[in-house]
């Protein structure tokens, strides 16, 4: 397989050749994440009920999602530098730190899940008609915390080292599988939304056994073991605990750069988590199962935009340790005109036909007549979400770990939070006062992110190329 070369100066077609297969990794991963809550939505007679229960899963879900993320899209920044000053050896520690992390936490979730599984449903809102839904689905989900946090925490690595085609194949092969068992699983074998769990967890563990297969195979650039002086034979655990110790600075490194990408799914989780017992205050278990519905067609939206910015991320990381300012900042201007013009277009659709989207999931008349005015009051300001992901990207890439967690932190917690609480309350906006809060975040958030990475980042690199300049003579 082909490695793209982050060093050429051809920046455009290194960010289209990562970001193609990403993007289609990631539309196939979309469907293997949204296929679940499309067939839920259909089981006849309960569909609402059980797409509002498996709904109620989501801030579970995110968490999980959000230590893949603090550990792969923490260290892939880290990793691409280290590769970009031609340091290997470095790059294979953050690396093989990662994946040390993400089976540990991956087990320690597993085992808290299981445990406080029900009480955390109700504490997120559980009713007792859709927590008959919900739980099932959790217990099952957790299972996989392991496989799915090694496919999700080491395909970034795989990215890193200029392999997205590999990284496509990893999502293809779990999202295929999870398509062709999902219907099986449920309508045939009558199991449901236990089916669809079932599913996803058999998936996630092809999909994680890939991952391993080719990172510890002779074609990478980086072999994945776990921390420990010689990856070519067996290790003690003695030996294994000590490298941990030598560690303990990486790991530092790789939260504190992931800590943006773990605090903006937390947050997230805990924005779904507001929602959702605001949503069952004002508007009740419709409300619940619309917010899901809307949720879900967000995640669809999300996609390209996001893959546009963490496909532009380890090029951006690579050039910063080459010192190379002028593709830095080429690659951070076709980064960010794209994810407008995107986001745009969705802006659009959206605006001319919200109730299009809204039956991907739904059919139930409720449903459609309440949920496309939601769907339109939520996405209002769409567009000035790509200044959020432009800014934010940037910052992460360029390792500024305090600038993108406090940004992490200022859209979703100071904003979106105390919004999503005080806007119900106001006149009669009632439940579409929780959409509200979304794009006036979006707005007042993504200008805050954009105008601050222009005022740091774009002088810095003015600095860096003089430097350049100056060593040259």
């Amino acid at each position: 397989m082909k490695q793209v070369d982050f060093s050429s100066d051809r920046i455009g077609a290194s960010m289209v050749k990562t970001i193609f297969p990403m993007l289609i990794a990631q539309l196939i991963s979309l469907l293997y994440n949204i296929v679940d809550r499309i067939y839920i939505g259909r089981l006849p007679g309960v569909g609402t009920s059980a797409l509002g229960g498996v709904g109620l899963c989501f801030p579970v879900v995110i968490l999980v999602l959000g230590f893949s993320n603090l550990y792969g899209l923490g260290g892939q920044p880290l990793c691409a530098m280290e590769r970009g000053r031609g340091n290997t050896r470095k790059a294979e520690q953050i690396m093989n730190t990662a994946y040390f992390l993400l089976l540990f936490t991956g087990v320690i979730l597993t085992v808290l899940g299981e445990i406080f599984a029900e009480p955390i449903l109700r504490a997120f809102g559980a009713s007792s008609e859709n927590i008959i839904y919900g739980l099932p689905y959790l217990r099952i989900y957790l299972t996989g915390t392991v496989f799915s946090m090694l496919a999700t925490g080491l395909n970034p690595y795989i990215n890193a080292e200029g392999y997205p085609r590999i990284g496509m194949i990893t999502v293809l092969i779990g999202a295929c599988l999870n398509l062709v068992l999902d219907p099986i699983l449920m309508f045939p074998l009558h199991m449901g939304v236990a089916g669809a769990a079932v599913a996803t967890v058999v998936s996630q563990a092809v999909s994680a056994a890939f991952v391993l297969w080719f990172l510890k195979g002779p074609k990478t650039e980086l072999h994945l073991h776990l921390p420990g002086r010689d990856p070519l034979r067996h290790v003690s655990i003695s030996e294994i605990l000590s490298a941990l110790r030598e560690n303990i600075p990486v790991m530092g490194n790789i939260i504190s750069l992931g800590a943006a990408s773990f605090i903006m799914q937390i947050t997230n989780s805990l924005v779904s988590i507001v929602c959702n017992r605001t949503l069952s205050i004002y508007g009740g278990d419709l409300y619940v199962s619309i917010m899901t519905v809307v949720s879900s067609v967000r995640q669809i939206l999300d996609t390209p935009v996001l893959t546009i910015a963490e496909g532009t991320s380890p090029i951006i990381s690579y050039n910063y340790g080459a010192r190379k300012p002028r593709s830095i900042r080429k690659a951070i201007k076709l980064m960010c005109a794209l994810a407008v013009a995107y986001t745009a277009v969705m802006w659009g659709l959206i605006l001319i036909r919200p109730t299009m989207f809204i039956r991907i999931f739904s059919s139930d008349p409720e449903v459609l007549s309440h949920g496309g005015r939601c769907l339109y009051l939520y996405f209002f300001a769409f567009v000035f979400q790509a200044l959020q992901y432009g800014g934010q990207t940037t910052f992460k890439a360029l390792g500024k770990k305090n600038q993108a967690i406090f940004f992490s932190i200022f859209r979703k917690v100071i904003l979106v939070v105390p919004l999503t609480i005080l806007l119900p309350r106001f006149g009669s906006l009632g439940a579409e006062g929780v959409f509200l809060a979304e794009p006036v975040s979006n707005l007042v958030g993504g200008l805050a992110c954009f105008i601050t990475m222009l005022l740091t980042v774009l002088p810095e690199m003015k600095a860096m190329e003089a430097e350049t300049k100056g060593e040259r003579r």
